[in-house]
């Protein structure tokens, strides 16, 4: 086992190649090479704090439609999977409530100011985005402006991952975040703590396939001129969700999908938990004072294939 750690996107990466047999500096250097490749490549396609972003292209250009590459074509379509499986509780339309918010910018440097908060504006609509796939176009309408963080780098631990496992043959994990993605053909369970934050105690668990995600309204936050803000925003009110759950970590097949669960968690609020059974997740929530609520089979000690 071999690991590799740095920090991007303002949280830390983790790249573990290998569980019990020795792993050549070389496969490692080469994993973490992958990783940091796909998530430039990421980058440049949506990230909001880009402006040559393609994202933010179209974003600028509302309500009319751009050419993107694929990848953003990609990303933009998962983004909206996620919100039809959540019922629009995961809205890739809040990066105009984000930026009203103060949010426009690395985390650290939102920290070190009081944010001058604007008016919430129209509702999320993920239902106004337009994907022109034979066409490679997207647009959004007038008012509303594109967000990929609930989903964007959940995918992007996935996909490396699974680069990693197919070049390599080796099992991997990558972590982007608080979203873990494994891959590849694991001997015995990965070990996986599971905390509120990177600094903070947590529980093991098991993992042997899919991902891990956690989602917290404790992490991300910033003063601003109307009181304490974060980032999981709820579509419905353009306001960081106010919901009695702070924190959500769920499993499912991928990261991917489990940070759509957690981050649906945690605008659910009240029902959050009743939704999360109803749809079969397995889930493990923190309320505000910080009792935890089990949801489903976990904790679980071996997810077998």
């Amino acid at each position: 086992m071999t690991t590799r750690t740095w920090r991007d996107w303002s949280c830390t990466v983790r790249v573990v190649v290998g569980q019990d047999e020795a792993v050549p500096d070389a496969v490692a250097d080469d994993a973490a090479a992958i990783v940091r490749r796909l998530m430039g490549e990421v980058d440049l396609a949506v990230s909001r704090f880009r402006r040559d972003s393609e994202l933010e292209r179209v974003n600028d250009a509302a309500p009319r439609l751009l050419p993107v590459g694929p990848l953003t074509l990609t990303l933009v379509g998962v983004a909206l999977d996620a919100a039809r499986h959540t019922d629009g509780a995961v809205d890739p339309t809040v990066g105009g409530h984000l930026l009203a918010l103060g949010y426009d910018g690395d985390i650290a440097a939102v920290r070190s100011r009081v944010a001058a908060t604007g008016p919430a504006g129209r509702p999320g609509d993920w239902g106004r985005v337009v994907v022109d796939r034979d066409l490679g176009r997207i647009g959004v309408a007038r008012g509303l402006r594109l967000d990929l963080g609930a989903t964007a780098k959940a995918w992007t631990a996935d996909e490396a991952a699974r680069r990693v496992a197919r070049r390599h043959r080796r099992p991997v994990l990558v972590e982007i975040g608080g979203d873990v993605a494994v891959a590849g053909a694991a001997e015995q369970p990965w070990r996986v703590r599971v905390s509120e934050s990177e600094d903070a105690p947590g529980e093991l668990v098991g993992l042997t396939h899919g991902g891990l995600a956690t989602s917290s309204t404790t992490v991300r936050r910033w003063r601003s001129t109307t009181g304490p803000a974060h980032h999981v925003v709820d579509p419905a009110t353009g306001r960081p969700a106010d919901g009695p759950v702070r924190t959500a970590t769920v499993w499912a097949p991928s990261a991917l999908e489990a940070n759509s669960w957690s981050t649906a968690a945690l605008v659910w609020g009240e029902a959050a938990a009743a939704r999360l059974a109803l749809a079969d997740v397995d889930a493990r929530l923190v309320d505000r004072s910080g009792a935890v609520r089990l949801v489903g089979a976990w904790p679980a000690e071996v997810r077998a294939a």
